[in-house]
C-alpha cells in the first residue's frame, strides 16, 4: 500500500553500467525536462510516480545487477509505491522477449535506440532541436561527450554490436556545438567516449577524423582538459598522438583496451593485431608523447587460455608497466562469435588469474605513485569527502583512476577549480598533496 503521495510529473532515472549509459540518461533527462517533467537521477526521495531504469547488458555481473534492479522496482510497482516503470538500455535491447516473459509489473521494455518511443509512452515529444541539451549527472566541471554510437569491430567476445548496432559517428559540428554549450555552463573537462574512438569519421567522411575533431574541440573557449577513452589498438591513427603532444589542453592520457597479449588469444578474439604490433604501438605512444598515461583493460579466462598464455600476459604487464589497468573475467555471451567455443576455464581460475594480474598492477601503481612524491602538478578538484578535498591529475579519469587527497581542515578549495599542488605522500592508488604556497 502506498505510504506517501507520489508526484505525478516526477521521473526518477536509474543508470546502470558504463559512461555511455550515463550520457544516454543525461540526454533522456534533458528531453524530459524540456517536456516539463520534474526529473531526478537516482533519487532516494521515493516520491517519483515514474521510474526509468537504463540497464547494462555487457557481462554476467552487469546483467545480474540490472535484473535485480528491475525486480526491486517491479515489486515497488506492484505495491503501489510507483505508478509507472519503464526499462530501457542494453539489457532491454538484447533480451526484450525474455524480460517481457519473465518479469511483470513493467510498463515497457525499450531498447537503446527507442528514445522517441519512450518519450511518447509518457505523453512527451522528442524535441529534435535539443542538440547537446542534457542534464548532467556528473559534477558540472566535467562531462562525457559521446562521439559515436555502436561498433563495427568483429571482436569475438563482445556483445556490444548486438545491443548498440553498427558504428555511427556524430558530425563534428554537432559535437563542437555540444562542447560550446557545456563550456558555457561551466564544464572544463571533456571526456570523449565511444565504443571505438579511433573509428570516428570513417562512415561520415571516408577517413579517420579523430585528430581533427580533437583539434576543433580543443579550440572551444573554456575547455581546459580533453580526455580520450576507449581507443581500439588495430589501425590506431598516430596523428592523434601528435595532437596530444602539441595541444596543452589535450590530456596526456589514453584508455586503450588491449584485452590480451598472447597471439593465440588475440587471434581467437579477432582483435586484428599481434603481440609484436601491440608492443610496438605502446612503445610508439610513449615515444611520441613522453609521460603519457596509458590505461588498459584485460580479459582472463577466455576460452582456450592456457597457463602459458596467462603467464605471457602477466609477464607482459610486469614489463610494460601500464599506468592504469583493469581486468575482467571472461563472460560467455550468447550470439557472440566466442559463444561457439567451449567456456573451458573454470570461474575460480578466471578469478585467480584476474587477481594475480591486479597484484602485479598494484605493485606497479605503488612504485609509480612513489615516483610522484615531491612533484608539482595541476589538479582538478572533484568533490569534498570527509576531511579531504578530492581531485585528479591529468593522468586520471573519474571513477576508475587514482585520486589526489588534500586536507580540508588546513586548506580551502573550490570544487570544479584547478589548483596546483605538491605531492607529499603516496599509496597504491591514492596520492596526498598540499596546495603550492600553503
Amino acid at each position: 500500500m502506498r505510504t506517501k503521495s507520489l508526484k505525478k510529473n516526477k521521473v526518477n532515472v536509474i543508470t546502470l553500467g558504463c559512461s555511455k549509459n550515463i550520457y544516454d540518461s543525461e540526454v533522456l533527462m534533458g528531453q524530459l525536462s524540456a517536456n516539463k517533467f520534474d526529473v531526478v537521477h537516482e533519487s532516494t526521495e521515493d516520491d517519483a510516480a515514474i521510474v526509468i531504469i537504463n540497464t547494462c547488458g555487457f557481462i554476467d555481473n552487469a546483467k545480474q545487477e540490472s535484473i535485480d534492479t528491475i525486480l526491486a522496482y517491479a515489486q515497488a510497482r506492484e505495491a503501489g509505491k510507483i505508478e509507472k516503470l519503464i526499462v530501457t538500455g542494453c539489457l532491454s535491447e538484447r533480451y526484450k522477449p525474455e524480460l517481457e516473459k519473465e518479469i511483470g509489473n513493467v510498463d515497457g521494455f525499450l531498447g537503446t535506440r527507442d528514445l522517441p518511443r519512450l518519450l511518447k509512452s509518457l505523453g512527451a515529444d522528442y524535441k529534435h532541436e535539443l542538440i547537446g541539451e542534457r542534464l548532467l549527472t556528473t559534477p558540472a566541471h566535467y562531462a562525457y561527450l559521446k562521439i559515436s554510437e555502436g561498433c563495427d569491430r568483429p571482436c569475438s567476445f563482445c556483445a556490444i554490436p548486438l545491443m548498440r548496432g553498427k558504428h555511427a559517428s556524430v558530425p563534428k559540428e554537432q559535437l563542437v556545438e555540444q562542447a560550446r554549450l557545456l563550456a558555457s555552463k561551466g564544464t572544463r573537462e571533456l571526456i570523449l567516449i565511444a565504443q571505438d574512438l579511433t573509428y570516428y569519421g570513417l562512415d561520415l567522411y571516408g577517413k579517420r577524423e579523430l585528430a581533427d575533431l580533437i583539434r576543433q574541440l580543443a579550440a572551444v573557449d573554456g575547455i581546459r582538459w580533453i580526455r580520450l577513452h576507449y581507443a581500439f589498438p588495430s589501425g590506431f591513427p598516430m596523428e592523434v598522438l601528435d595532437i596530444m603532444r602539441e595541444l596543452p589542453n589535450v590530456c596526456n592520457y589514453i584508455d586503450i583496451p588491449l584485452q590480451h597479449i598472447a597471439d593465440p588469444m588475440l587471434k581467437s578474439m579477432r582483435r586484428g593485431i599481434t603481440r609484436e604490433k601491440t608492443v610496438e604501438l605502446v612503445k610508439e605512444m610513449r615515444e611520441r608523447v613522453p609521460g603519457i598515461a596509458i590505461r588498459t583493460t584485460l580479459i582472463t579466462g577466455y576460452p582456450g587460455e592456457t597457463e602459458k598464455d596467462f603467464e605471457a600476459m602477466r609477464e607482459w604487464v610486469r614489463e610494460t608497466r601500464f599506468d592504469r589497468l583493469g581486468v575482467f573475467t571472461y563472460s560467455h555471451e550468447e550470439n557472440t562469435h566466442a559463444f561457439r567455443l567451449t567456456d573451458d576455464v573454470p570461474e575460480e581460475i578466471k578469478r585467480e588469474r584476474a587477481e594475480a594480474i591486479m597484484a602485479v598492477q598494484q605493485e606497479i601503481s605503488a612504485q609509480k605513485n612513489q615516483e610522484l612524491v615531491g612533484r608539482i602538478l595541476p589538479v582538478l578538484i572533484d568533490r569534498k569527502e570527509g576531511n579531504h578535498f578530492i581531485g585528479r591529475t591529468e593522468y586520471d579519469s573519474p571513477e576508475v583512476d587514482n585520486e589526489v587527497l588534500i586536507d580540508a581542515r588546513e586548506h580551502f578549495l573550490r570544487i570544479g577549480d584547478f589548483t596546483t599542488v605538491r605531492i607529499i605522500r603516496a599509496e597504491e592508488f591514492d596520492l596526498y598533496a598540499e596546495p603550492v604556497g600553503s
